[in-house]
């Protein structure tokens, strides 16, 4: 780092205004990027990441700069007036914001989104900034940039929205970069491909970078250095292999220990989770703030506050045990999980379930075409997809955004109508449609969704959400309903008071806890768990993935688990499906899943995942730009127009057939076996 950092804080403390007085979001964080440099700020939702890059911008509504200092090439940022900070914003001090379909102007073409900024800050005419904007999406390596330049951001793919917001910002050169979540709503493999994106760039330029996420993959592969905030303190900072190799706080650990590494599964390696959650900003404690939640705190962690000790010139740590963590070896840090002869380890896989004569689901050539008036054409989201699930068994589904897994799941429950093939559930034939089903067919299968928010209504309390079910389906009075709804609540770990609150007044873990309780009401013979954990905190998912494995296991019902992330999916799943464009391209237990051979689309999505283990990161490999997604047809392999081993015209021109390969692996490709 140079000796005038690009960004300082300094003792930095922000509050924000509420009917209680003015509450403290940050306390007394100090933070340094230098030049090329990569600082990833981590910690859970509600632990002041956000509010501190906020800070950094000087935009924060409701809330103020109680003490302390932000220097942005040694200048004071919070002495500049309004007018002065504007002169900044862009041109010095860039922002890519987590989603970039709200951060884009809807009404505008990217070409004149582009353009707007390098008028206003480098003085250019439009002619030469339209120009520029060409050169900075070819910068960003989008596809046929003039289709884009006038395309509207609807248009657009998510991963290439995130591109266009990355060319915005770097295109005036800034010398900081903030990135809040920038992947996270992101598939593993578009965000590999921006993550690669990012790293050139900031080569490139020697941008200085705060990077603001909860995913410690992420932060493995493109940060040098870590910094650990938990409600709005900063815990702990280092290098980003030292923090990795050995954390000297609690909380660190407890984070690293809850994602899942590729190939663990539960059965063999259940993840540690932290227990309760991060305290409000009205309620934090007197001692330690991580108190509370650590197993190791004594009476000293309640009524005194740590220090930021500094172990080495380079690390710092807030507990009062640093030194015992150092001497520790249990706490030497995680395990690694590199790849070894091409193989990733799998920890005691567990045997998968087999299938009965008779397994619980089976879906049969099961195709879903969108169609629209004045379409000559429908537009095929789902091609003959054969699959079974027995009873206990847990199914994974994994692909990126738009291969079809969330259509078939819709499907299956009804809530989109196939178009052709046959669904059974318990040998009883499903209608298409989720109207000409009976009550008891509703029962059998239930339905988790991503997101909590749009699932639970606003204006009902919790108990009246769990009663409902108990009411309609099964036909229960009034007086039982409440009883099983308290009985649910206990299911899923939370207290019987929560019964009275609204969804409002729950963190987004508890409300998922509470979708999660309202689909087992029925006990339902299949539950399916469509992106259930990927919005949520690293913490949280741990918990959440350990709740349904314990709730499966104890109702033995069958889980059709949907995700993009590999390693969350095979730490669940005994049997794991890949699909891209709608068809599917691999079935294997999830035990040899992970062992070559592969299909190549396979390999794409297991190199794509960011390993939380600096030590343990691999090349992602490098795809066909995105113009072949969503280009599937009934000839050839849906996945040929994108994949870096093609045969050419055969994959164009002939279906593949599925090859039966070792370890009960089946695999959708043209390939030979040897050469998978």
């Amino acid at each position: 780092m140079s000796e005038l950092p690009v960004l300082r804080i300094e003792g930095l403390t922000v509050a924000y205004r509420s009917s209680k007085g003015w509450l403290e979001a940050t306390r007394q964080v100090s933070l340094e990027v230098g030049a090329g440099e990569t600082v990833g700020l981590v910690g859970e939702s509600g632990s002041g990441k956000s509010t501190l890059a906020l800070a950094v911008m000087g935009y924060l509504p409701n809330g103020r700069i109680q003490s302390g200092r932000i220097r942005f090439r040694g200048q004071d940022l919070l002495a500049l007036r309004r007018e002065e900070m504007r002169q900044l914003w862009g041109r010095q001090i860039g922002l890519v914001p987590q989603d970039p379909l709200s951060a884009l102007n809807p009404s505008l073409r990217i070409g004149e989104q582009l353009g707007e900024g390098l008028r206003l800050h480098l003085g250019l005419n439009k002619a030469d900034a339209a120009a520029r904007a060409l050169r900075l999406l070819e910068m960003v390596h989008v596809p046929d940039p003039p289709r884009v330049a006038t395309s509207y951001p609807h248009q657009l793919s998510g991963g290439m929205q995130q591109r266009v917001m990355i060319a915005m910002a770097f295109g005036l050169e800034p010398a900081l970069l903030i990135l809040d979540e920038p992947t996270t709503n992101l598939d593993v493999t578009t965000q590999a491909a921006v993550l690669a994106l990012l790293e050139e760039l900031i080569a490139q330029r020697q941008t200085a970078v705060l990077y603001v996420t909860h995913n410690l993959g992420v932060v493995a592969r493109i940060c040098n250095r870590v910094a650990v905030l938990y409600a709005g303190e900063l815990l702990e900072t280092a290098f980003t292999t030292d923090l990795y190799r050995q954390p000297l706080h609690p909380y660190t650990r407890g984070l690293l220990d809850s994602v899942p590494q590729v190939g663990q599964r539960h059965a063999s390696a259940p993840l540690q989770t932290i227990p309760g959650q991060i305290p409000s900003l009205g309620n934090r404690p007197d001692g330690c703030v991580f108190v509370p939640r650590c197993a190791l705190a004594t009476e000293k962690c309640h009524t005194e506050r740590p220090l930021l000790h500094t172990p080495t010139p380079t690390r710092t740590s807030r507990c009062h045990f640093w030194q015992e963590l150092v001497a520790s070896k249990e706490w030497g840090g995680t395990s690694e999980a590199p790849v070894v002869n091409g193989q990733f380890p799998i920890s005691n896989p567990q045997a998968p379930i087999s299938n009965s004569s008779s397994p619980l689901l089976r879906l049969t050539d099961v195709s879903v075409t969108f169609r629209k008036r004045g379409w000559r054409k429908g537009v095929r989201a789902v091609h003959e997809v054969s699959l079974t699930t027995a009873r206990g068994e847990t199914l994974g589904l994994v692909g990126e955004s738009g291969s079809g897994k969330t259509t078939l799941a819709r499907a299956i429950i009804g809530l989109t109508p196939r178009s052709s093939g046959e669904i059974e559930l318990l040998q009883l034939r499903l209608p298409p449609a989720l109207s000409a089903r009976s009550r008891a067919m509703r029962r059998y299968v239930q339905y988790v969704f991503q997101n909590p928010e749009e699932a639970l209504n606003p204006a009902i309390t919790i108990g009246e959400t769990l009663q409902r079910p108990f009411v309609t389906l099964q036909g229960l009075s009034r007086q039982e309903a409440q009883a099983a709804a308290l009985s649910l609540l206990q299911a899923v770990r939370l207290p019987p008071e929560y019964a009275q609150r609204l969804p409002g007044q729950l963190s987004g873990g508890e409300k998922q806890r509470v979708a999660i309780a309202r689909a087992f009401a029925t006990n339902p013979d299949l539950l399916i768990a469509d992106e259930a954990v990927s919005a949520l905190d690293v913490s949280v998912q741990a918990a959440i993935l350990n709740l349904l494995y314990e709730l499966q296991r104890e109702h033995e019902n069958a889980l059709l688990f949907i995700s993009h992330d590999l390693a969350v999916v095979g730490y669940l799943a005994d049997r794991i499906a890949v699909m891209v464009d709608g068809q599917l391209m691999e079935i294997a237990p999830a035990e040899t899943l992970f062992t070559p051979p592969h299909h190549p689309y396979t390999a794409v999505l297991l190199s794509a995942i960011p390993n939380p283990n600096p030590q343990a990161q691999q090349a992602p490999i490098s795809l066909a730009d995105e113009v072949g997604r969503g280009a599937s047809t009934a000839i050839g392999c849906p996945f040929q127009g994108r994949c870096p081993r093609s045969l050419g015209v055969l994959c164009q021109t002939q279906r593949p057939p599925w090859r039966e390969l070792p370890g009960n692996k089946r695999v959708f490709c043209h390939l030979p076996v040897e050469e998978l």
